[in-house]
């Protein structure tokens, strides 16, 4: 069961959006599990700020799309076939 510490180290934590992993440097306890999550956590981090920044500065067809408007051709000329002239 746990303490009220641990308690309110949670409430803290979860209050302020941190990261807890109790960690031993005595008996190396949780060190590279806390490692590993630190990591992992500023990858996630910058991958998600890089597609944000991607998305609003994308100049790409799909997202640079301007819809065109060409109206029929009204014209009654007679069609004359490709190469006729050769």
């Amino acid at each position: 069961m746990g303490t009220r510490d641990d308690e309110y180290d949670y409430l803290f934590k979860e209050k302020n959006g941190l990261s807890f992993i109790e960690t031993s440097a005595l008996d190396s306890t949780n060190v590279e599990a806390a490692f590993q999550t630190i990591l992992t956590e500023i990858y996630r981090i910058v991958s998600q700020k890089q597609m944000s920044d991607r998305r609003e500065n994308d100049m790409s067809p799909s997202n640079n799309v301007v819809p065109i408007h060409v109206p029929p051709t009204t014209e009654n000329k007679p069609k004359v076939q490709c190469c006729q002239n050769i």
